[in-house]
């Protein structure tokens, strides 16, 4: 079984980028489950076809301890199984500790258990590695294999070397490694090469470049995956392309994140900050 996580700053289509992939490989007869690690448990919507999925936290709030994995679990498109942390109230408590939470539960309900013979498991964590909580799937091991969805602009790329901050910190002692860059592109000048340049002196790569198309929103509109809802359609192909070179994948590495200065350096060469 490979537990990836997907990570990458806020808004940058991390989580429309980890159900679409999760489409096509699950099309490719891959067994997987999907463990929403945000708040706003969006995790699963297009895989759900929109249905509102009972959040683990929500679940434990409102039945106690007494809590079966059909609680907390439901089945998506092709069979895919999907969960969603939750959070707390607004104002009150850690979001992190949802994500503690979650995987502690169905750690104890069985939900990774062999005889699931799941292949994947995919962590959609929300934003930045900005806390103990939301660094959980990396830093206890639950996840091996990163990667970091970004774009062009220059946050997008702070983001993601701050990210690979945080996974040096846990690769040290763990088995946690960075996987690749998905650029998911906002049609940034020069935002391939840029982001492949990137990948280089991180010391991994750019493992696809997912181009900017309006069938992504056409579909989400409908509550659905592009896969799902155009299965001919050339968006279709770009996210059937990213599973496959996910699932092909052997180049794990602790990157090199780069200083701030170098960052900078990279965009005005690029000339993103001229």
């Amino acid at each position: 079984m490979r537990k990836v996580a997907i990570y990458g700053k806020g808004g940058i289509g991390k989580s429309t980028t980890t159900q679409n992939t999760v489409a096509g490989l699950a099309e490719m007869g891959k067994k997987i489950m999907v463990v929403g690690c945000d708040p706003k448990a969006d995790s699963t919507r297009l895989l759900l076809g929109g249905l509102a999925q009972n959040t683990v936290l929500d679940t434990l709030r409102d039945e106690g301890e007494d809590v079966e994995l059909d609680d907390v679990m439901k089945l998506g498109f092709s069979n895919t199984s999907c969960v969603e942390s939750g959070g707390p109230e607004p104002g009150v408590g850690c979001a992190g500790r949802g994500i503690i939470t979650s995987i502690n539960l169905l750690e104890q309900l069985g939900a990774y258990d062999e005889d699931k013979a799941l292949d994947y498991v995919f962590y959609d964590v929300l934003g930045d590695v900005v806390c103990g909580g939301f660094a959980m799937p990396i830093r206890d091991g639950k996840a091996e294999e990163i990667y970091i969805v970004c774009s062009g602009e220059m946050m997008a790329m702070y983001a993601a070397n701050n990210i690979c901050k945080g996974i040096v910190k846990f690769a040290q002692a763990g088995t946690v490694r960075l996987g690749g860059l998905i650029c998911n592109s906002r049609k940034v000048d020069n935002e391939y090469q840029m982001i492949e340049e990137l990948a280089k002196k991180l010391g991994t790569q750019l493992i696809h470049f997912v181009p900017r198309d309006n069938m992504v929103q056409r579909a989400e509109i409908n509550r659905m995956t592009v896969i799902e809802f155009d299965p001919t359609h050339t968006q279709a192909d770009e996210y059937r392309a990213l599973a496959k070179k996910i699932d092909e994948n052997k180049m794990l590495v602790i990157p090199t994140p780069l200083e701030m200065q170098e960052l900078e350096d990279l965009l005005v060469n690029f000339g993103i900050m001229n």
